[in-house]
């Protein structure tokens, strides 16, 4: 299997007022071209920041990411960026949007034809092509999502990155954007990286799901192979008992594994608010 991203032995740390503070350590990850990626873990597991050094926001404190033979030191377009706010131009219709990012990779190496055949096959992509002319105001928030997607799809970058792209989306919407990005992914053989904290979302999309430890220093855990046969059928894998194992496998490492304690704390703050006998009223009793 040949990669196309590396992800090099990675370290990050950010400076605060108390000295630096370790978020990543020695995260090694390699990718191959037409996988579909979940990073998952608790919060404050690092994923946007693995994230963002791929997408050359942030620079590696150690270690670094090579994509196609070539370290990643700045933003690229050939690492388009979903994020969890769809991120849209208010006065700008959908075309409009997706036509801003055409411009910025291609120039005018496209006609005016070409470029518009080309946003009109994205949009259609996203089933968006009927409201192509509608403003962000004009249109649901799944809608706007699909519109972000199809921006960052005609880019055409050889990585697709999301931070949790359907997180702010009700469960029924968030079902259908699922299911829309499994049929892209089916035509268009992208390579991803998507965050989530959805234990079946990541079952469903992916081909392995990179388990990410607690921070601070924190690193790649475990990976799980997901070998589900594509393309998938969320109510045909409800009972399936592969995907229920390899659910179980995901949970066991979240709450088991790696669950999140809060030493006291809680119990402090309980102690601290609850009302104290004095001796006096001790006495008394």
């Amino acid at each position: 299997m040949s990669f196309i991203l590396n992800i090099d032995h990675v370290d990050m740390e950010f400076p605060t007022p108390t000295g630096p503070f370790t978020a990543l350590k020695d995260v090694s990850l390699n990718i191959a071209k037409g996988e579909f990626i979940s990073l998952i873990g608790h919060s404050g597991c690092g994923k946007s920041t693995v994230l963002n050094i791929v997408a050359g926001l942030h620079q590696a404190t150690k270690g670094g990411v090579v994509l196609n033979g070539k370290e990643v030191t700045e933003p690229g377009p050939e690492r388009a960026v979903v994020f969890q706010n769809h991120s849209l131009l208010p006065w700008l219709s959908a075309y409009e949007n997706v036509e801003l990012a055409v411009q910025q990779v291609f120039g005018k190496t496209k006609s005016k034809q070409e470029t518009r055949e080309w946003i009109e096959y994205n949009l259609q992509l996203v089933h968006m092509d009927h409201a192509m002319d509608k403003r962000p105001g004009e249109i649901s928030g799944g809608m706007k999502q699909r519109v972000g997607i199809a921006r960052a799809l005609a880019m055409q970058p050889d990585v697709l990155l999301m931070d949790e792209p359907f997180g702010a989306l009700d469960a029924l919407t968030r079902a259908h954007m699922q299911d829309s990005l499994m049929e892209i992914q089916n035509e268009l053989n992208n390579t991803v990286i998507m965050i989530t904290h959805d234990v079946d979302e990541a079952v469903l999309l992916s081909d392995r799901i990179v388990m990410m430890t607690n921070g601070p220093a924190a690193t790649v855990g475990e990976i799980l192979e997901v070998n589900l046969e594509r393309p998938r059928n969320r109510l045909a894998l409800a009972d399936d008992p592969e995907y229920n194992r390899l659910r179980s496998e995901v949970l066991k490492f979240l709450y088991e594994k790696q669950r999140k304690v809060e030493p006291l704390r809680g119990q402090k703050d309980a102690e601290k608010t609850k009302p104290q006998k004095t001796p006096e009223k001790t006495a008394a009793a």
